[in-house]
C-alpha cells in the first residue's frame, strides 16, 4: 500500500470520528434543551396538589413515576402550634415524647425535630427522605393545627402529560397551577388562583 492511500484512509477515520462526535454533542445539547423546555413549562402549566382537597390516602406515594415520589410534605410554620407534643410527629401511642424511632410516625424519619425552648420545638422535612405517603399530614391534622400538608416538590417532578397520581387521587386533588406561582401552600393560597386538571 502505497503512503499516500495510507494517510488518505487514516485521514477518512478521524474525519469520520470528528464528524460522528460533533452529531453526538449536536443531538446531546438538543435532547437537553427539549427535556428543560419540556420539564419547565408545558403549555406553562404544572402539576399541583390542593391541600385543601387532599385526603391523605398515601397514592401519591405508591403512584407516581418516580421512586420516591416527587409528591413531598411541606410545612407551613405560620400554623404551626411548635408543640412538644406535635401529631405530625409522634406516634399517638408513643411511649415517649422523645425522637427515637418507634416514637415517630413517619417511617423515614423524615421529620427533624428541634428545641427552641421549653416547650416548643421546630418541626423541619428532611425532602430528600420524604416519600409523600401523607402519615404525617393526617396526623397533624387530626390532631394539631394541620401545618403539614403534600405539594408536588417541582424540584423533583417531571411534569408529565398525565400525571400518574392524578389519575388515581380519590378527591380530584390534582391540577395544573400556572408555572410563575407552582405552589399552593396553606396560608398564602386563596381557591380560584389554580386552574382546574387541564
Amino acid at each position: 500500500m502505497s503512503e499516500k492511500t495510507e494517510n488518505s484512509k487514516n485521514y477518512g477515520r478521524r474525519d469520520f470520528i470528528e464528524k460522528g462526535m460533533r452529531i453526538t454533542l449536536g443531538l446531546g445539547l438538543a435532547g437537553v434543551a427539549g427535556i428543560t423546555a419540556l420539564k419547565g413549562d408545558k403549555g406553562g402549566y404544572v402539576w399541583q396538589l390542593d391541600p385543601f382537597k387532599c385526603v391523605r390516602c398515601g397514592r401519591c406515594a405508591d403512584y407516581c413515576v418516580l421512586t420516591p415520589s416527587a409528591v413531598k410534605c411541606y410545612h407551613v410554620y405560620d400554623l404551626c402550634g411548635y408543640c412538644d407534643l406535635c401529631g405530625g410527629y409522634l406516634k399517638p401511642d408513643a411511649n415517649d415524647l422523645g425522637t427515637a424511632a418507634e416514637n415517630q410516625l413517619c417511617p423515614t424519619s423524615a421529620i427533624r425535630r428541634r428545641f427552641i425552648e421549653d416547650p416548643y420545638f421546630e418541626y423541619d422535612i428532611d425532602k430528600e427522605l420524604c416519600i409523600g405517603c401523607g402519615i404525617c399530614v393526617e396526623g397533624c391534622t387530626s390532631f394539631g393545627n394541620g401545618s403539614l400538608h403534600l405539594q408536588v416538590s417541582h424540584e423533583y417532578c417531571v411534569n408529565c402529560n398525565e400525571c400518574a397520581i392524578a389519575r388515581v387521587c380519590p378527591a380530584d386533588a390534582f391540577m395544573r397551577v400556572p408555572v410563575s406561582s407552582p405552589y399552593l401552600i396553606k396560608g398564602d393560597f386563596t381557591v380560584g388562583t389554580a386552574t382546574g386538571s387541564e
